[in-house]
């Protein structure tokens, strides 16, 4: 039984494991502010085969914006990624987390 109960926290752990690096970071997010996001960082990377680069981009907080720096992403054939962006929405700001579309 313990052999069984450990090859499932196994397969459950690669599993969450394999779905953030398809999703991407904060897949799903959103957030809403009535302040502005500031400008967007300049942030350099390296190209690497079979990897996307996900730019960094602000998140509020409820209070103030933090910056999340960008990361790579495995690439998906056939997919491309949309990135995180703010939009503006009458006098509020809305967040739309960066998702991969078919």
């Amino acid at each position: 039984m313990k052999r069984f109960q450990l090859s499932l926290l196994a397969a459950l752990s690669f599993s969450a494991v394999a779905t953030v690096a398809l999703t991407g970071p904060c897949d799903g997010a959103e957030f809403t502010s009535d302040v502005a996001p500031p400008p967007a960082r300049v942030e350099r990377f390296e190209p690497r085969d079979g990897y996307i680069w996900a730019q960094g981009h602000w998140e509020w907080s409820g209070r103030s914006y933090k910056w999340v720096s960008g990361t790579y992403l495995m690439e998906r054939r056939s997919f491309h990624w949309v990135p995180d962006q703010w939009e503006q929405e009458g006098s509020r700001w809305r967040y739309a987390a960066g998702h991969w579309e078919h």
